[in-house]
């Protein structure tokens, strides 16, 4: 994609990867992405801030190919979407300088093969001035790496926020024109990535505001020209607000499962309680942990194979514990053939969860009567809880 400006000197260079559908052999890309790159022009000397993924260097080397000098290159961030083009950035310029925080030095020499004169490590908080233009290094570690920091120049009041406030998003647009679409890419990206440093995220939000900007230039997506928008989802995102929903993955091998599933689903909805389901066979995960962010409570529903639970089951399991939703319920529903395990299994695969367990109901063979009235006390108990916690809007 071709540069563009965003200020008066600053401009913004999305390669777009249109075609890549999963990220890091683990997260689904269903609208692809961008890995993003800035020029900052001052009187005195040029920045680049961030590169490109290896796979679209091409591009982006190609839109520096008529740039007459670089001084600086700065590395927000070690991993390769953002840093991996780094390399030849520095071969093309070879007078150019590396920045990065003290606790990258060693990941780009390691990672990257940067060779170490080149590199110069910026304090927190410390400046280098282009000539009328100041770029302010700005530490924000574990968001999401314990290296990464974002870029402030106070002369246009923009930030570049590197992971901070992404979005996996491939599009023409240089700024958010489509909040809805964003919004959702946006939660994708925070719940995927950055929802299990909930806790370093709401520090660094009070970190970044102290200071004055009004634009917010990301490494993936679009960039935020009103970044009140982005600013207020972050905040309800990470603040201990729940809403009165049940994300409830399950998987059924010969119907059983599946009638408890479809039965407790009626009867949430009946109480006023809105139901996330997800059946694993086709599941897109990063749709599960997107519902994952605001949910109250985690049901999970299994059949039992070999006496522990599905594997579908132990891997959505086991990717709500890395995640680590907010969520302050659980409860735990399924079927088995001769003997089974699965419910003290699932929940020994979740011990980053501090939940309250509200119930478990496991049934030999088709659901009865009886498992179906149980289901029904499940739900209550799901409801009572719901309604006397304050921290969830019902």
């Amino acid at each position: 994609m071709h540069a563009r400006e965003i200020r008066r000197g600053i401009e913004y260079i999305a390669t777009v990867h249109w075609e890549r559908r999963l990220f890091d052999s683990l997260i689904p890309l269903p609208d692809g992405t961008s890995y993003n790159a800035y020029l900052v022009r001052g009187s005195d000397a040029t920045a680049l801030i961030d590169s490109t993924d290896p796979v679209l260097r091409h591009e982006l080397l190609a839109q520096l190919e008529a740039e007459p000098r670089l001084d600086y290159v700065v590395s927000q961030h070690s991993e390769q979407d953002h840093s991996g083009t780094i390399p030849d950035v520095l071969a093309r310029f070879p007078a150019a300088t590396l920045v990065c925080s003290p606790k990258a030095e060693a990941m780009v020499t390691t990672h990257l093969g940067v060779p170490a004169e080149r590199i110069r490590t910026v304090d927190d908080g410390e400046c280098i001035d282009l000539g009328g233009k100041t770029l302010q290094f700005v530490h924000t570690p574990w968001v999401h790496w314990p290296e990464t920091m974002c870029t402030y120049v106070a002369e246009d009041k923009c930030l570049f926020s590197c992971d901070f406030f992404g979005s996996h998003l491939a599009t023409t647009d240089c700024f958010v024109s489509d909040r809805a679409r964003v919004y959702e890419a946006a939660k994708r990206y925070y719940a995927e990535i950055m929802m299990p440093f909930r806790s370093v995220i709401v520090r660094n939000l009070a970190k970044l505001d102290r200071l004055d900007f009004d634009l917010i230039a990301p490494s993936h997506g679009p960039v935020y020209d009103q970044p009140g928008f982005i600013l207020d989802a972050y905040r309800d995102w990470v603040s201990p607000r729940l809403k009165n929903e049940v994300v409830l993955p399950y998987i059924s091998m010969h119907g059983s499962t599946e009638r408890m599933a479809k039965a407790l689903i009626d009867s949430l909805a009946r109480r006023g309680i809105t139901v996330h389901a997800f059946d694993l066979a086709a599941t897109d995960i990063g749709k599960l942990a997107i519902a994952l962010v605001d949910a109250a409570t985690l049901i999970v529903g299994t059949p039992t194979v070999h006496v522990g639970p599905h594997p579908a089951v132990y891997y959505a399991a086991h990717l709500a514990n890395l995640l680590r939703p907010k969520v302050k319920y659980a409860a735990i529903f399924g079927s088995y053939g001769w003997s089974s395990k699965a419910i003290e299994q699932i929940a020994g695969l979740i011990p980053n969860l501090k939940v309250e367990v509200l119930g478990t109901v496991l049934q030999k063979g088709l659901p009865t009567p009886d498992t179906l009235r149980q289901l029904d006390d499940l739900a209550d108990a799901v409801a009572r809880a719901h309604n006397a916690d304050e921290a969830i809007v019902t």
